[in-house]
């Protein structure tokens, strides 16, 4: 990784630790370089003609004709689907040990398509080469821009192959980089004037506002947003995230863990033993809903279970990686707006 000031660790330690960008104890193994040979044709309606887009790193992409052959992260692949342009290799979380759809896998169909790693540090460079992909899309979690799910190793092997683009989830709150995903998919040929896009937008902003009246009306209710570990639970703040941000922002009263408790992660978390999980008074605990984190279902430990939250069933699921489309984060301003409208007072 870079030096960047985000945390001043290295990726695979902000990866393995978890709570950081909620980014869940050590990424379980969940399927290998599986792909299939193939190339990408975007759902382009009649978009034709050079292309150029200038990304979150300030760097201007150009092409003489907009890109078919796109490889992207995983989520953004994913966000790219719901308005239309189908990508068709993928790197990143797609699927899990048992072959089904990972949950950044979003509304793609898995099975068709070219995966050129399935977990950090894994991507068959080789496999890249050959598909000769056009242009390379990520987020980027840091100030450095640097690229998520491309690998430090082969990063400079993979940058030579074609250019890069990069969306940055990073210290900024949702509707930016959700603007920022539609944008790009727009000059990819999306029809943001396509009636299922319109709506899911106004859904977005409808959800917003809920959970605005929410918080307001509920300001006694602290939001815990959580993350296990086998050893360990992460407690996220909202410094950061674009969603704990966004949320914050919005007037949900989020559990903070002081700056000195998150100094040893660049201020995204605080790790904590799982005997001291009840440090913090919590009403309702959104926890990491990603395949390399415990789900609340799965946790054995019974300080776990004997947390008000917990006991009160107020517990529903986050997503510190949320898929860039309207259409995937409508659900999750809803579901804590509903959970902070039902909660008890517990915490």
């Amino acid at each position: 990784m870079s030096n960047a000031r985000t945390a001043r660790l290295s990726r695979r330690g902000l990866l393995a630790a978890g709570g950081a960008l909620g980014l869940g104890a050590a990424l379980a193994a969940c399927g290998g370089d599986d792909a299939k040979s193939g190339g990408s044709e975007s759902a382009k309606k009649g978009k034709s003609g050079p292309w150029s887009f200038k990304d979150d790193r300030g760097t201007t992409v150009k092409l003489d004709e907009v890109p078919t052959r796109i490889v992207a992260f995983t989520g953004v692949a994913a966000a790219l689907y719901d308005y239309g342009i189908e990508v068709k290799g993928v790197f990143g979380p797609t699927k899990t040990p048992d072959g089904k759809a990972d949950v950044q896998a979003g509304d793609m169909d898995v099975s068709k398509l070219t995966i050129f790693g399935n977990k950090f540090d894994s991507f068959n460079v080789e496999q890249y080469a050959a598909f000769q992909p056009e242009v390379l899309i990520s987020t980027t979690f840091d100030d450095a821009g640097t690229l998520w799910y491309v690998p430090e190793a082969s990063k400079d092997k993979i940058a030579k192959l074609a250019p890069s683009v990069a969306v940055s989830v990073y210290d900024r709150q949702m509707p930016e980089p959700l603007q920022r995903m539609a944008e790009l998919a727009e000059s990819l040929g999306a029809d943001m004037k396509a009636a299922k896009v319109v709506e899911a937008k106004k859904k977005f902003e409808a959800a917003a506002e809920r959970l605005r009246k929410a918080a307001k009306a509920r300001p006694e209710i602290r939001v815990l947003a959580g993350s296990a570990a086998p050893d360990v639970f992460y407690v996220s703040g909202s410094n950061y995230s674009i969603d704990l941000e966004y949320f914050k922002a919005l007037g949900v009263n989020i559990v903070e863990p002081p700056e000195e408790a998150k100094k040893a992660t660049g201020g995204w978390f605080e790790t904590l033993s799982w005997e001291n999980v009840d440090k913090y008074p919590a009403d309702v605990i959104i926890m990491d809903d990603r395949a390399s984190t415990i789900q609340p279902a799965d946790i054995t430990e019974g300080t776990w279970k004997k947390l008000p939250a917990v006991k009160a069933g107020q517990v529903i699921s986050r997503s510190p990686e949320p898929i860039l489309s309207y259409d995937k984060c409508t659900p999750l301003l809803d579901n804590l707006a509903e959970a902070i409208e039902k909660a008890k007072k517990v915490g």
